[in-house]
């Protein structure tokens, strides 16, 4: 069955520590990229965690958050006090040389860029946990993306039967306009065929008919949808391949328009083609 590349999976768990919270974005792309977004005393975990996402999906653009909330017993507030010395001569430095210089509080002190330390990552219990939490919301992410190709199938299947339906209109018809098509090429010949070969007459009309003839289209239109449904019914990656496939319909399409003779196969033409079109836009979001 088909699994869609738009999904979203959220998991939190708290702990005595504090809590963790992953998030997983997913949109549709040609290909897998993934981007992580987590603090930087993770990202000694990323290599990993980005391997399992990829054992999970083959397209997408996913956009990972994971973020880590300790609790205050937990997270000792750690300062740099030898960078914010220096800090602190550089201003009074600077200062020396102004007029009427602002005082620097202490506040302003430890939000400039490097003044308060993150805490090692260097916790086996957090590593465990975050890779329990990602994996679990991994599988949320990918039974998302299931459910939503479920219906993305039901809606191309639903198409399908459009398809078949047209096919069938025109193959019904193709009696009653080839017959039509014969009596008015024999009426219009006949107002210019004399002194003219009879059987060369035959021979034209023939092959007038034969260039109009459009089972081979219907046969192809036919056989391109059975195959969409099988492809639908796999469990393999299939975006590509269906999008393939409508390519082969929309030109069967295309023929059966340029080769029409009647009102019937112009409107099944433009028909097929609108339905074809909007299996496309499905199509898009499937991985």
């Amino acid at each position: 069955m088909p699994r869609s590349m738009t999904a979203f999976a959220r998991t939190t768990q708290d702990f005595d520590w504090g809590d963790v919270s992953c998030e997983l974005r997913s949109v549709n792309h040609r290909f897998l990229e993934i981007n992580f977004r987590m603090p930087e005393t993770l990202r000694v975990m990323e290599f990993a965690l980005r391997e399992e996402l990829r054992k999970k999906l083959t397209r997408g653009k996913v956009d990972c958050t994971l973020q880590v909330a300790y609790k205050e017993r937990f997270c000792p507030i750690e300062l740099n006090v030898e960078l914010a010395e220096n800090y602190i001569r550089t201003a009074e430095n600077l200062a020396s040389k102004m007029t009427a210089p602002a005082p620097i509080s202490a506040l302003e002190i430890m939000r400039w860029p490097g003044i308060i330390k993150e805490s090692k990552f260097n916790d086996s219990a957090l590593e465990t946990s975050i890779k329990e939490i990602f994996q679990v919301t991994c599988t949320k992410l990918v039974t998302c993306r299931q459910r939503e190709g479920d219906e993305l199938s039901n809606l191309i299947s639903q198409k399908l039967i459009g398809i078949s339906g047209q096919v069938a209109l025109v193959r019904k018809a193709i009696p009653e306009i080839m017959t039509r098509q014969r009596k008015r090429l024999n009426d219009r010949l006949l107002e210019y065929t004399n002194g003219l070969d009879n059987s060369r007459v035959e021979q034209e009309m023939v092959l007038i008919i034969s260039r109009s003839d459009v089972e081979e289209e219907l046969d192809r239109l036919e056989t391109h949808v059975t195959e969409t449904r099988r492809v639908l019914a796999t469990n393999i990656p299939m975006g590509r391949r269906l999008d393939f496939l409508m390519q082969e319909l929309n030109r069967e399409a295309n023929t059966l328009g340029s080769k029409s003779l009647s009102d019937i196969t112009t409107q099944a033409s433009i028909e097929l083609k609108v339905l074809i079109e909007q299996i496309r836009e499905q199509i898009q979001n499937i991985e």
